[in-house]
């Protein structure tokens, strides 16, 4: 990936401080409304590219780990939450078969090539346990076909169907494909009332209108090799 974590710091302060408080409620109904169904208590998580840790933090789960080459990161998590700070193309800091779930929102479209894509998510496949869950949310650029780049670090135009051809490529079978989720207003800074975020959550039918990130879900098959190994 090699960004430079200064320059990734500046990025963050720079689109999310004025919001910050705001981010932690709005997460924090997420996790309980939506993605703390997919993810039970006794599960050990990744959240991969966490940010702030605004998932990390409020997700239940027995075992925390947050991977971010931004220094701010590690600042922002609760206690016991183990932070990885390093490439996420490169060998993963777990031993394989160690996560029941990763967890990634609004990230893989920063990475610079789709090699790198691909490592990171083989690096997935090696530290998930056979029947583990990755879950993926991000901007989907069928219905972004401008506005995705207005940020100045997006670099990879993923749809649903673009992020689970390659999760089913690297071993996994799609479990949840939703092609319209949130809408994009939660990631420029947009806060709408919380109370809205929880309404919009329990009526999925008016997605379609609003929502423009997708959300997918693959379950790692049993049959599956470890994916790449950590010398290669």
């Amino acid at each position: 990936m090699d960004p430079q974590p200064n320059v990734l710091q500046r990025e963050y302060r720079l689109r999310f401080l004025k919001t910050e408080a705001y981010r932690n409620e709005m997460w924090r109904i997420l996790c309980r409304d939506y993605f703390g169904k997919l993810i039970s208590p006794d599960m050990t998580v990744l959240d991969l590219g966490c940010g702030w840790g605004e998932f990390i933090n409020h997700i239940q789960a027995a075992h925390k780990y947050a991977m971010d080459l931004n220094p701010d990161a590690a600042r922002r998590l609760k206690p016991g939450i183990e932070f990885l700070r390093q490439d996420c193309s490169a060998p993963w800091q777990l031993p394989p078969e160690s996560l029941d779930v990763v967890f990634t929102s609004n990230f893989l479209e920063h990475l610079r090539k789709k090699s790198l894509v691909e490592q990171t998510i083989e690096e997935a496949v090696r530290c998930l346990k056979p029947g583990g869950l990755m879950i993926c949310m991000g901007p989907n650029v069928r219905y972004l076909p401008g506005a995705h780049w207005d940020f100045w670090d997006h670099f990879i135009p993923l749809t649903e169907r673009s992020l689970s051809e390659l999760l089913e490529l690297k071993g996994f079978e799609i479990r949840l494909q939703v092609p319209r989720f949130l809408p994009y207003s939660m990631s420029t800074g947009i806060t709408p009332p919380l109370f809205l975020v929880a309404w919009y959550l329990r009526l999925p039918f008016v997605w379609p209108w609003f929502g423009k990130q997708f959300v997918v879900a693959g379950k790692k098959r049993a049959d599956e090799p470890m994916g790449r190994s950590v010398g290669e």
